[in-house]
């Protein structure tokens, strides 16, 4: 198989990249791998091999419709993970996102569609479904996005579906819950923590800290999207949840005590705006219909990205100048 993978120097683009090109998925010991990447402010190229013969690197925007008319001809099936996705700059400048995300993802499939390349899978988020006091979303959820992110990403995957619908493309969407894991930037959760208790700085925790996200651990994401891949419905959504739900402050608290630290290095600041309480997904179908099952616990989820960060400070700290204060 020869893949194209948008994105694909980013957190969660290049694990997957880097677990086909090593022998981490199955059946994907010949796959060749085409990335294209605009490598942005979360787009690293040292997040992935320097030179491997099933590798090529290009560097550049799926916002640029010619380059993927140009790249795709002999790829067989599209990943596509390329996407604007933090929710406090979508906050501050939803415009980018709504470029990326829609405008991003239109040229994909449509670039596809003129080329012939039908098999895509899209990497979506559990965020457009909005908040969930209680229970969990399934696939038929209505889409409710409460940020500018969630909105544009729903919106994307809206593209999606009229592409399915309209064009007979044979897509897929991937809606996962919150990933965490070696190599994610550290404007997110868990890595600004533990990278600011590396640097004995405090802990910037929004509003009580009561808000709920259930954790994928990004191995457990790869292997759902391979199977999604290889296995997955025309048309079909697929929810990708972790299975572990933990508060905010919870999280905080068990890297403050990973880290030997105590509840002191906490700060409340003010909360983010239309901060959602809840995400839970309800997984049934991808554990039904695919067979997937995540096998990374938590606990030894965390404990071993705490482990990583610690050992990679050269990876991290060129990263971190541009999130601190």
């Amino acid at each position: 198989m020869r893949l194209l993978v948008t994105g694909g120097a980013g957190f969660i683009g290049s694990h997957y990249v880097r677990s086909l090109l090593n022998g981490g998925l199955p059946g994907s010991e010949e796959t060749h791998v085409t990335v294209l990447d605009v490598l942005g402010y979360a787009g690293n190229r040292a997040n992935l091999p320097d030179s491997h013969p099933r590798l090529d690197f290009v560097q550049g925007d799926i916002l640029d419709l010619p380059i993927l008319l140009e790249l795709l001809p002999g790829h067989d099936a599209v990943v596509h993970f390329a996407a604007e996705s933090h929710v406090d700059r979508s906050i501050q400048n939803a415009n980018v996102f709504f470029q990326t995300n829609v405008v991003g993802t239109q040229n994909v499939l449509e670039a596809c569609r003129r080329v012939g390349v039908q098999r895509i899978v899209h990497v979506s988020t559990d965020e457009v479904y909005g908040s969930i006091d209680s229970g969990s979303w399934t696939e038929e959820a209505p889409l409710q996005p409460n940020s500018p992110y969630a909105a544009s990403k729903a919106a994307a995957d809206l593209a999606v579906r009229a592409y399915w619908r309209t064009y007979g493309l044979d897509v897929s969407i991937t809606r996962c819950s919150n990933n965490y894991g070696p190599y994610q930037h550290p404007e997110k959760l868990i890595p600004l923590f533990v990278t600011r208790l590396i640097e004995g700085k405090p802990l910037p925790l929004y509003g009580d800290g009561a808000n709920i996200r259930e954790w994928l651990h990004v191995d457990d994401h790869c292997r759902a999207i391979q199977l999604v891949l290889t296995r997955g419905k025309a048309g079909a959504v697929y929810n990708v949840g972790g299975g572990d739900e933990r508060t905010n402050r919870a999280v905080a608290d068990r890297l403050i005590e990973l880290m030997g630290a105590d509840s002191s290095v906490i700060r409340r600041v003010p909360d983010r705006l239309g901060h959602d309480l809840r995400y839970a997904l309800d997984g049934s179908a991808i554990r039904n219909d695919l067979g997937y099952v995540p096998q990374v616990p938590f606990e030894q989820g965390l404990a071993e990205t705490v482990d990583w960060y610690r050992d990679n400070p050269a990876w991290w700290k060129p990263l971190k100048q541009k999130v601190d204060d």
